[in-house]
């Protein structure tokens, strides 16, 4: 008898391995919580729509805690354009006149909100829409002009989040699912970066993760290449000398080091144009993004 192994042998130890890995982190992460900025392709393209609304209904059913804040910006460019209205940006943020402002409410939590709800819902997760302005959950003022920078107009800044609507959310099983829709004081809304709301929101609840779904394979370095893990103090650097860290890159590596600095204790950036990419990230070795951890 020959001494070789049977054939696909080796190809079932590898799923061997790779379930029992999965297992073992599913596992470490029971009960954790999780900020996904959702945002980019992955909202745009039917397939990979579909696939992260099942990534988070599998890492709800895997015992994590989700908590979804999404983007909406070419739903919002597409809008604009079909009403007449230029969509102009400044530094990866969208200047947002009062009319601008209406229609990125309307898209962002009547549209853009209800259906990856209803996709969640139907695919067998509890899902449950919220706005910024619900409950006073992210209650915003106008971001101040910049030197030499344009107004960006009903930008908001956050400066409070009301974490005790997130909790009520979470303690009733319901996956909340976040339009990043600001309230001012004189009850004004403000378009805000979503990138900047998931970071804060993942500091209020203290989740231990934040995970962003973007159009590029993580953060690169100076030759393109994928940077699989480094620290926020390599990260900063990098900011400050604009090493590969440009455009929107650089709102989320600013979102990514806030997020840390107030507790988060790591924090994912993953290639959103891949299917199952969440899932990917989370339960394997090596990942398919960048890691950035507090040093």
């Amino acid at each position: 008898m020959s001494g070789d192994a049977p054939p696909g042998s080796e190809s079932l130890a590898t799923q061997r391995t790779l379930v029992v890995s999965a297992l073992r982190y599913i596992q470490k992460f029971s009960g954790t919580r999780a900020v996904i900025k959702y945002g980019g392709a992955a909202m745009v393209d039917p397939e990979l729509k579909r696939s992260f609304a099942q990534d988070v209904v599998l890492l709800q059913a895997a015992g994590l805690r989700p908590i979804l804040v999404h983007g909406g910006g070419p739903e919002i460019t597409k809008t604009l354009e079909r009403l007449g209205h230029k969509s102009e940006f400044s530094d990866g943020q969208r200047i947002t006149r009062a009319d601008d402002m209406r229609v990125v409410e309307m898209v962002l939590t009547g549209k853009v909100n209800t259906e990856i709800v209803g996709l969640i819902n139907t695919l067998g997760g509890t899902a449950m829409g919220l706005s910024g302005k619900d409950g006073r959950l992210l209650l915003a003022r106008k971001q101040p002009p910049r030197p030499g920078k344009p107004d960006l107009g009903f930008v908001g800044e956050i400066e409070s989040v009301n974490a005790g609507v997130v909790e009520m959310c979470l303690e009733k099983g319901y996956i909340p699912v976040i339009s990043p829709v600001g309230m001012g004081a004189d009850g004004a809304s403000y378009n805000i970066n979503a990138d900047v709301a998931a970071a804060e929101i993942a500091v209020a609840v203290r989740a231990k993760k934040l995970i962003f779904l973007t159009d590029v394979a993580g953060i690169l370095d100076e030759q393109g290449q994928l940077i699989s893990e480094l620290g926020a103090a390599e990260l900063r650097g990098r900011l400050q000398e604009g090493k590969a860290v440009k455009g929107g890159m650089q709102v989320k590596a600013q979102a990514v080091l806030r997020a840390l600095e107030g507790g988060t204790e790591a924090v994912h950036i993953v290639d959103g144009r891949a299917v199952h990419s969440v899932v990917v990230e989370l339960f394997t070795e090596k990942g398919v993004g960048t890691l950035v951890t507090n040093d």
